[in-house]
């Protein structure tokens, strides 16, 4: 039984007659990236006019793509998330690949999800569909053997690091890098004095940013820790410090105002201001971050923000990948520093009093902060490309050629 679009590109209303490219993104952070290209594409005349559709979010429907599915069955990340997901991921797969070889695209972009989308890449250009992906896999970090089979299903790389762009071309494959989209929609120098403003919350005390992901599991397994955490630092540091939460996804939000209405029961004093999104505001306007390791990091990275990155996963997935990884850092400022710049505590060093203690050192260490600061507007101005334009030029290459 395969799994029916939401409606189907081929009905009388829908069908294709002129080029359209399919694109499929996995997850909050790929509809982010994904939709900054088809603003790119709107730039480009060439691409103006065509269609897009496949598989999406809610960023990329505003900028006029067809979601024949929505992206949330693919929201998964690690081996055992995977595994218990795994059947609703193939019914999805083989549903795609029916759509898009009965209404072959002009091309196929790939937003990140590798392990998805290379696939589905692999079929379609054994088929004679040209692929893209954006967002190469971390073989860099991990699973460097992948480079092999990812040139059996990529036509083009896209890559958002400018040191990946040379591994691919050493194994004959294009590759071109194209910046990444988070480092054009951020300011060099945030403005805190406005964004507190903004969110109602004053400038006299420390404002600790506290993201603790936007997947259930990552709530489950890291948000306790977290706000355990938040309790040990208010004891800590007392009323000069208030925290500030943003609630990835209105599926996490009644999760989460239970753990802070639990600590607010214990300290009926504790300032915790929860939002819906808005994680880059909440971003700029604080002092110091607390935060699950993913696209945010490098997010907070370019509002110049001081953070401590921690990560929990169930431990078979936490032994494969150590098995597997060749980096001794796993947070994406840490990776582009190629040392560790701010604090990473993982699984079982994770604890409360570690992830409260280490954040609470930024507040103190003025000097440090002010390099790490210089660090970040560096490696700014490295991935501020206009990367959606860039993007687009690809695929203009690509479905011209």
């Amino acid at each position: 039984m395969t799994l029916s679009p939401l409606h189907s590109a081929a009905s009388p209303a829908n069908q294709i007659d002129h080029s359209y490219l399919a694109c499929v993104a996995g997850e909050p952070s790929g509809d982010m990236l994904a939709a900054s290209v088809l603003a790119g594409m709107k730039q480009i005349s060439s691409t103006s006019r065509v269609t897009t559709r496949g598989v999406g979010g809610p960023k990329m429907i505003a900028e006029g793509f067809d979601a024949l599915w929505p992206m949330e069955t693919l929201a998964v990340r690690g081996y055992v998330e995977a595994i218990k997901q795994l059947p609703a991921i193939l019914k999805l797969r083989k549903a795609l690949l029916h759509e898009l070889l009965q209404n072959r695209p002009s091309a196929y972009l790939g937003i990140d999800a590798p392990d998805f989308n290379l696939g589905v890449e692999r079929k379609l250009k054994s088929e004679g569909i040209p692929t893209i992906h954006f967002i190469s896999p971390s073989i860099w970090a991990w699973r460097g053997e992948r480079i092999h089979k990812i040139k059996q299903s990529v036509d083009r790389m896209l890559c958002i690091f400018p040191f990946e762009a040379a591994i691919y071309q050493e194994v004959g494959m294009e590759a071109t890098y194209v910046g990444h989209p988070l480092a054009s929609t951020i300011p060099l120098v945030p403005d805190i004095a406005t964004a507190r403003n903004k969110l109602s919350i004053g400038s006299e005390k420390a404002l600790v940013a506290v993201l603790p992901g936007s997947r259930q599991s990552e709530i489950d397994l890291i948000g306790p820790r977290f706000f355990d955490a938040i309790e040990l630092m208010y004891k800590s540091y007392g009323s000069d410090v208030e925290f500030i939460i943003p609630i990835a996804t209105p599926a996490l939000k009644s999760k989460i105002e239970l753990m802070a209405d639990q600590v607010r029961q214990r300290l009926s004093s504790i300032q915790i201001h929860l939002i819906n999104g808005q994680a880059s505001l909440a971003l700029e306007a604080c002092d110091v971050v607390l935060i699950a390791s993913g696209t945010a990091t490098l997010e907070a990275a370019l509002w110049k923000k001081p953070m401590v990155i921690s990560y929990v996963v169930p431990r078979l997935t936490a032994w494969i990948m150590k098995k597997q990884g060749y980096l001794p850092y796993v947070g994406l400022p840490n990776i582009l520093a190629r040392e560790f710049v701010v604090p990473e505590l993982l699984q079982d060093d994770a604890t409360p009093e570690a992830l409260a203690h280490a954040t609470l050192n930024w507040l103190d260490e003025s000097e440090k902060v002010r390099s790490l600061k210089n660090r970040f507007t560096e490696m700014h101005h490295t991935l501020n490309l206009p990367t959606g334009k860039l993007v687009a030029e690809v695929i203009a290459d690509v479905i011209h050629a």
